[in-house]
């Protein structure tokens, strides 16, 4: 069985609400996806009966404790992770890494440097901001080049030093959709002795991750991102996180990896992403017969995920490219990332442009009167925001299709885009 959009689409009831009798199109999906039925099913069966906390002797409290050690099971396979140990959950992406930043921050003195990259998303960038201005640490920025829209890894060879301790970088770019080459960021890192934060937030969505692979010592995602929950969930190499010392409350258990998880969590926020990682198997056991062979050396539900990815991104190649090719014929407007035919597999379907006279607000309010969603802004990513010099002229739209989006849903947009401009 090949890809079935159908029965994809069948899964999501939000794909199917409508407005005054419009139909939904969800193109602001980099921002949070909707959720399969599967999902929300878990998550209220944890509220309804299985809601307590963990540790008890009691029915309820082994229930949660199960869906806890599922969810990190599950995110193991999902990441290639070595232990379900190495996963740390937490509120989101964003409040773990300021969280774990402090820890990282004791492993630092004066005068060392932390790389930085020009094209993140901000949750990877004013964290280690703020702790290099807390610890008198130099940042040091990797650029990206404004027509190629993607590294030159030679100038990272120029970036590290013997100072350099610390390099943070992200998976695929939240606004121009750039996918990086993170392992060989991470080799360069690792020769030199220097830790690697990556952020997937925006990869994990679109493409197989295998964090052993891409030899990065810190990998963060949300899954909210990938079609489940309101959830934030870090992997760390295990010699790593042994290094560091967690900030906690005296009672909390010291071991791995509960000393890094404050507080209470969100078990029925775990119950839904050990369910988004069981959707995922699922497409892959029905339908990625044929991508199953590329994971031969993994089993079970960790090759199902694995080979769910990569046949759900050539689906969503075909996407990109047809909004690409449409955008690129719609008079006054510029694709801000790559847009040839032939690098589909170097960006996600992340794709944001601009108008030479239209503001992105008011494109991305016209379109959500015809009840198509999408996002305008800098959309947090600040220092790309100001590389290519539309901070000041209110960002981009940012059109953000998925695997349960279809081609007449591409269509749709690209038929209303020129008549939206030129009023």
């Amino acid at each position: 069985m090949s890809f079935d959009l159908e029965a994809i689409r069948s899964q999501y009831p939000a794909l199917a609400l409508t407005d005054s009798g419009t139909r939904r199109i969800y193109f602001d999906n980099p921002a949070g996806t909707q959720v399969p039925v599967c999902v929300a099913a878990a998550i209220a069966d944890c509220l309804m009966t299985k809601n307590a906390n963990l540790g008890g002797y009691f029915a309820s409290s082994s229930d949660a404790d199960r869906i806890v050690q599922s969810a990190r099971e599950a995110m193991a396979d999902f990441l290639n992770a070595p232990s379900s140990d190495e996963i740390i959950f937490g509120q989101n992406m964003t409040t773990m890494t300021l969280h774990l930043s402090r820890s990282i921050g004791r492993l630092l003195r004066p005068g060392d440097e932390i790389i930085l990259s020009q094209m993140d998303h901000d949750a990877n960038v004013w964290p280690w901001v703020l702790l290099a201005r807390d610890l008198e640490l130099e940042i040091r920025w990797l650029p990206f080049n404004k027509e190629s829209f993607e590294f030159d890894l030679e100038l990272l060879d120029d970036l590290l030093t013997e100072r350099t301790r610390l390099l943070c970088v992200g998976g695929s770019s939240n606004l121009t959709g750039t996918l990086n080459d993170v392992k060989a960021i991470c080799a360069k890192a690792q020769a030199a002795g220097v830790l690697s934060f990556i952020d997937g937030v925006q990869s994990a969505p679109h493409i197989a991750t295998d964090v052993q692979d891409l030899g990065c010592d810190f990998f963060v995602c949300s899954s909210y991102k990938f079609f489940g929950p309101h959830q934030g969930i870090l992997w760390g190499r295990r010699e790593v996180l042994e290094q560091l010392e967690p900030y906690k409350v005296r009672p909390a258990p010291a071991e791995l990896p509960w000393c890094f998880e404050t507080g209470t969590q969100s078990h029925e926020g775990m119950a839904g992403v050990a369910a988004t990682v069981d959707y995922f198997a699922l497409i892959g056991q029905t339908m990625a017969t044929e991508q199953l062979k590329s994971w031969s050396q993994f089993s079970g539900q960790r090759q199902q995920v694995h080979a769910a990815m990569d046949l759900l991104f050539d689906y969503e190649k075909t996407l990109t490219s047809r909004l690409i090719d449409g955008l690129t014929g719609i008079e006054g407007i510029s694709v801000q990332g790559i847009a040839t035919q032939d690098a589909m597999d170097r960006r996600v379907p992340t794709v944001s442009f601009t108008h030479d006279t239209v503001g992105p607000a008011i494109i991305a309010e016209a379109l959500a009167k015809r009840n198509i969603f999408v996002w305008s802004g800098h959309n947090y990513a600040v220092e790309v925001a100001k590389t290519l010099g539309i901070d000041k002229t209110g960002g981009v739209v940012r059109v953000g299709p998925v695997h349960y989006n279809s081609i007449a849903e591409i269509d749709e947009l690209l038929e209303v885009l020129p008549a939206l401009l030129s009023n």
